[in-house]
């Protein structure tokens, strides 16, 4: 009697045990579901984040080219500056050249052709 009150209680567990174990295996289903799910989500929030990220910098960037723009001026704008404080710059060495050249040519022409012979101040002239 023992033998079979205990083999009916065991026939009444194992149908519980698949239920349990049955339930058991949803739930782990629904665990790696969950879980694959939420990767999926943490890749998705990943990149857009990282494409809120570039779109940002594309906007500072361009920002900073406006403000460098309006307070410096383009490249072009320095070049053309610089140039035409060049030529400024070569009209007025041309003009201080052509006043003061009669001069210098002046002062040339008499140190070459007025020789004046002199000893040398280091000269010692020998006695004999």
């Amino acid at each position: 009697m023992i033998n079979t009150t205990l083999s009916s209680n065991m026939a009444a567990q194992t149908p519980g045990i698949q239920q349990l174990l049955q339930a058991e295996k949803k739930a782990a289903e629904r665990v790696a579901d969950a879980r694959k799910r939420k990767a999926k989500r943490l890749k998705q929030a990943k990149e857009e984040a990282q494409e809120e990220i570039e779109q940002y910098r594309r906007e500072r960037e361009q920002q900073f080219q406006e403000i460098q723009q309006k307070y410096l001026g383009s490249k072009d704008d320095q070049v053309k500056a610089i140039d035409e404080e060049t030529k400024v710059k070569i009209q007025d060495m041309d003009q201080r050249v052509l006043k003061q050249k009669e001069e210098v040519l002046k002062k040339l022409f008499d140190l070459v052709f007025e020789i004046k012979p002199e000893l040398h101040q280091n000269y010692k002239i020998p006695t004999h």
